[in-house]
């Protein structure tokens, strides 16, 4: 039997190892351990829970620590790129405690905190950093990373980056890192899109296999329940209620459909909380901390936390609704039966869903058990449907935006109910305008209207404008210049110059009656 002494890593590794009570490397360690410590590209397919993140790091920090160096600001020397935020954080957590005799510098950076914790992180440099793809492109941007003299890279769960729209993100951080590198490149399935990744990003690599592609762990007792979408939630409740679990976690496909489920679950008295991309960082490492607690026996979560949830004792797996992807099945029930222990994946399956189960089946190349309905479901379901929902958590409604700060405080008064409170106080004296009815004040606040006349004009012979008949409501229109048959406009009142029977000549050259003054007369036509 294989141990890790064997292996040809270091003693301070190996001690590390020993602390933890780990002497038998899994079949994908002792094949990608030997061959890691040589320089060498690896590919290698294996499902979750199989030991990975031990398959890679170990190998690569006895090759950081012989020779050591001092590291040196912004720059990196491995660099680890997860597509989640939790599986980001179980790696560096892996890092941290194989590293702690070697004495190499561990740090991770992912999105939902804030920046300048990702920047200080890398400022003063590190050996090892576990980043995800979209805060790695933000530290670059910002130039606070130097990636010129990377030495290791590593690809985790690389298809999971490409069903979550990484692959730009990931051609454009090869393409900043030299040439002249260690890739290892890990995924647990194998399709065209991954082979023709990592033919593109590997030199000359060894491939290492440990199971065929898309095949389930033969250890989950797995079983399918064929259920109408609307009931799949009293469904649940009674599968929860009527079954003695350790830990359960229920996959939903929507960031809705997860919130919904806690609520329904709250009705019936069973405590859970749920996971997803909306949620803060902040709310999800506390619904995560109360899952490993067991103060919180079910976590609902969406795909997103398919692989980046490493939990020991997960006893149940429920798939609330099937994925559409074959693939995400076999990554939902690889959360339970790790270590070696059993495991129960339960599949909800409604009439839409039914092409996604035979895809499964195909894929996985079994057939999934047929499990009927509990005894009493439909009086059973009538009932719970009957109760009231609780209403949305404050916490819930906040975490709709996903961040950190001022999201996870409690929110001040709008300022309109304190004007408004502040208005039924007796001691206010009205104001002087409250007191005049309302329609006066409309007509004083009304804007007086200008009417012009924009008809065409005509002058005489001698230039001046011939006043034509109107009738009707241009007859209301003002005019201006003077008029032709010297008589005063009737709103014009009092003695003017420009009024005079002479059609506004004036006997003299100043303005306004005042003899000298040059300003032109503006009453003048």
């Amino acid at each position: 039997m294989t141990q890790f002494t064997d292996l040809g890593l270091s003693q301070p590794l190996l001690d590390a190892l020993a602390s933890k009570n780990y002497t038998q490397p899994t079949p994908i360690q002792a094949q990608a351990i030997p061959t890691v410590l040589t320089g060498r590209d690896l590919l290698g397919i294996a499902q979750t829970g199989t030991g990975k993140t031990a398959a890679f790091m170990l190998p690569s920090l006895d090759r950081l620590a012989t020779p050591r160096v001092h590291p040196i600001p912004k720059r990196v020397r491995m660099l680890v790129l997860a597509p989640t935020r939790e599986l980001a954080s179980q790696i560096a957590d892996s890092a941290r405690t194989y590293a702690k005799n070697v004495h190499l510098t561990v740090d991770v950076v992912f999105g939902g905190t804030a920046p300048m914790k990702s920047v200080r992180a890398v400022a003063r440099g590190l050996d090892v950093l576990v980043a995800t793809p979209g805060r790695l492109l933000d530290l670059v941007d910002q130039r606070a990373i130097d990636l010129s003299r990377l030495e290791i890279l590593v690809l985790d769960e690389a298809d999971q980056m490409l069903d979550l729209g990484f692959i730009h993100a990931l051609k454009r951080i090869v393409q900043i890192v030299p040439k002249q590198r260690q890739t290892l490149f890990f995924s647990a399935t194998m399709p065209r899109a991954i082979k023709q990744l990592a033919d593109t990003y590997l030199t000359n690599p060894a491939e290492v296999s440990v199971t065929p592609a898309a095949t389930t762990v033969e250890r989950i007792d797995q079983t399918v329940t064929f259920v109408n979408q609307a009931e799949k939630a009293a469904l649940l409740t009674l599968f929860l209620q009527s079954t003695e679990i350790e830990r359960a976690l229920v996959f939903s496909r929507t960031k809705h459909g997860a919130d919904k489920i806690v609520r329904q679950l709250a009705a019936s008295g069973i405590a859970s909380a749920a996971i997803h991309g909306n949620k803060s960082q902040p709310q999800r490492e506390r619904a995560i901390a109360a899952f490993k607690s067991g103060e919180t026996p079910v976590l609902i979560a969406t795909d997103i936390a398919a692989r980046g949830i490493d939990i020991p004792g997960v006893s149940h797996v429920v798939n609330f609704d099937l994925p559409d992807v074959p693939e995400q099945y076999v990554h939902r029930i690889g959360r339970t039966a790790r270590a070696g222990a059993d495991g129960t994946a339960i599949a909800f399956c409604s009439p839409d869903e039914r092409v996604n189960l035979k895809d499964i089946e195909k894929t996985t190349r079994q057939r999934i058990d047929q499990k009927p309905l509990p005894e009493g479901f439909v009086a059973a379901a009538a009932a719970l449907k009957a109760l009231k929902l609780p209403a949305k958590t404050e916490e819930a409604v906040r975490g709709r935006t996903s961040g950190s700060g001022r999201r996870d405080q409690p929110r001040r008064p709008k300022a309109t109910a304190e004007l408004r409170r502040f208005g039924e106080r007796g001691d206010r004296q009205p104001r002087r305008d409250e007191a005049r009815p309302p329609q006066a004040r409309r007509d004083e606040a009304r804007p007086q209207q200008v009417r012009r006349d924009d008809s065409p004009r005509s002058f005489d012979q001698f230039g001046n404008r011939q006043e034509q008949q109107r009738s009707g409501p241009s007859a209301l229109r003002q005019d201006r210049g003077p008029r032709s048959d010297g008589q005063r406009h009737p709103q014009r009142a009092g003695a003017h110059p420009a009024h005079r029977p002479e059609g506004g000549k004036r006997p003299f050259g100043g303005g306004r009656g005042r003899p000298g003054s040059r300003r032109p007369n503006r009453a003048q036509g």
